[in-house]
């Protein structure tokens, strides 16, 4: 069995294997209880509920995954439980053979997998995973049968689908695309309020979530897509628990692996326009994901092009006015599809000032434009202009009102002579203040000139040795992406000599 395999086993056993004393909490029945009353099955030595059991309970209140279960007896495997779409709650099929017909007919992948498990042991025995075919699934379960297990089939539910899959906790959603909920457990996953991440859903995914339960409990569960499960939702219900923990600080930060798959542009900028932040009507085009947009009309029809890498990378790939085939972009500048996850189609804002904004080191606030469109700034093939105190004024407004939604940030800007927009905002404070771009101490001092270009300072950062610094020839933009170069290779950087 595969690493992943063996995940998604180990987290159908925790998933159908709820403790006695939490299940038996969990079903009472009183206002936001999981289910009805006890099922009449009898459970061996009153230490727990049988795993299908528990599924079955499960599904009463939420979407599980289609499923049928099996009890070995004398002439065979006898059904137990069934939820199947377009069929009642554990209707009774004829035969075996008839009751996996069904579930491969309802099945979005084509597969299903088999489980076998005796009724007085929490674990799992032998798991089978993706079995494709009607006759491979009634000999596994007639086989597991005569060895006295009993059994459930249940659809294989894709979590690499562009999905996302996560647990939802009090005020606390965290998620990850391409692992199941038990994916939270590792570095990488993306934490939000659950009321920013039901918007998140809603616009990427365009389903409404409904998280009500984990509002005194525990969900673990995964988006899709596409419908799944036997009530046909986009959302799978994993497991529910009255487990609370004590609140934990929110605060959102990217990258994360979620950011990763849609792109680190796009991902700032949910986060700017679930807000209520003023950014422009954007269309995320991904690898991925089908396209979906969100933002506001800014009054201008004209089309900005930006390539969404993974992670910031800046200034290498492609902004433009105008439009350009984004599947062309993609080829040409990330063939392998590596790098770029998604290409964006803005609406352009009748600019009458651009730039960026960054918090120091120090705490201070850094605002940086031109008149126009700064693009050129940025790239470093125009100066820094003095900023009319009115609009440095609304920049600063901005980034106070950001502060306190998501602490620092850095953002680029534009303002039409009304609204400041959001163009593009990432997490977190910089490193620099004053003249020093990079802190640090270096042995060795390589000046650079700056009208080398940003591909060449690229270049240089990287073949340097670790005891080497950079000095600039002259002072560049802190908020520039000739700086973001520079503190993303962590190079210490600074402006004139020693």
């Amino acid at each position: 069995m595969s690493e992943r395999h063996l995940a998604i086993a180990k987290l159908a056993d925790r998933m159908l294997g709820t403790s006695a004393v939490n299940c038996a909490e969990a079903c009472r029945v009183k206002e936001g209880s999981l289910v009805g009353p006890q099922s009449k099955l009898h459970q061996p030595d009153g230490a727990f509920f049988r795993k299908d059991e528990t599924l079955d309970r499960l599904a009463e209140t939420f979407n599980v995954a289609q499923f049928v279960s099996f009890a070995p007896e004398q002439h065979g495997p006898a059904q137990q439980f069934s939820r199947i779409a377009g069929y009642k709650a554990n209707h009774r099929f004829e035969t075996l053979r008839d009751a996996v017909t069904a579930l491969f007919g309802e099945s979005s992948e084509g597969t299903v997998n088999v489980r076998s498990f005796s009724a007085h042991q929490t674990q799992s025995r032998e798991f089978i995973y993706g079995v494709d075919t009607v006759d491979a699934v009634v000999d596994a379960v007639q086989r597991m049968a005569g060895e006295g297990a009993y059994t459930i089939v249940n659809e294989t539910i894709d979590v690499s689908d562009g999905g996302v899959s996560g647990v939802a906790m009090g005020e606390l959603v965290e998620f990850r695309p391409d692992m199941t909920p038990r994916g939270v457990e590792k570095p990488g996953f993306a934490r939000l309020p659950t009321e920013w991440a039901l918007r998140l859903f809603q616009t990427v995914y365009g389903v409404s979530v409904d998280f009500a339960k984990s509002r005194r409990g525990r969900l673990e569960f995964s988006l899709h897509p596409r419908p799944r499960g036997w009530k046909k939702e986009n959302v799978i219900f994993w497991e529910h628990s009255q487990d609370f923990f004590p609140p934990v600080p929110i605060k959102a930060e990217w990258p994360n692996d979620f950011s990763r798959m849609v792109g680190d542009k796009a991902y700032g900028l949910l986060i700017a326009d679930i807000n209520g932040f003023c950014v422009p009507r954007t269309t995320v085009i991904g690898r991925r994901l089908a396209p979906f947009s969100f933002g506001r009309p800014t009054g201008l029809e004209e089309v900005w092009i930006r390539t969404s890498p993974r992670e910031q990378v800046p200034g290498k790939f492609t902004t433009a006015r105008g439009w350009q085939d984004p599947f062309a972009l993609l080829q040409v500048e990330d063939p392998d599809g590596t790098a770029i996850s998604s290409v964006l189609s803005q609406k352009g804002v009748a600019a009458q000032w651009s730039g960026a904004a960054i918090e120091t080191a120090s705490g201070g606030l850094v605002v940086e434009g031109v008149k126009g469109t700064g693009d050129r700034m940025m790239v470093g093939l125009a100066d820094p202009e003095r900023v009319p105190e009115s609009v440095v004024a609304k920049v600063t407004e901005l980034h106070e009102r950001l502060h306190l939604v998501l602490g620092a940030t850095r953002f680029e800007w534009v303002f039409d002579g009304d609204e400041v927009w959001i163009v593009q905002l990432h997490s977190g404070a910089s490193v620099s203040d004053g003249d020093t771009i990079v802190p640090g101490d270096a042995t060795v001092w390589i000046e650079f000139d700056v009208s080398r270009g940003l591909e060449e300072l690229r270049s240089l950062t990287a073949s340097l040795t670790p005891d080497t610094g950079i000095t600039l020839d002259r002072r560049i933009g802190l908020t520039s992406h000739l700086a973001d170069v520079l503190r993303k290779a962590g190079v210490p950087a600074r402006v004139g000599a020693r």
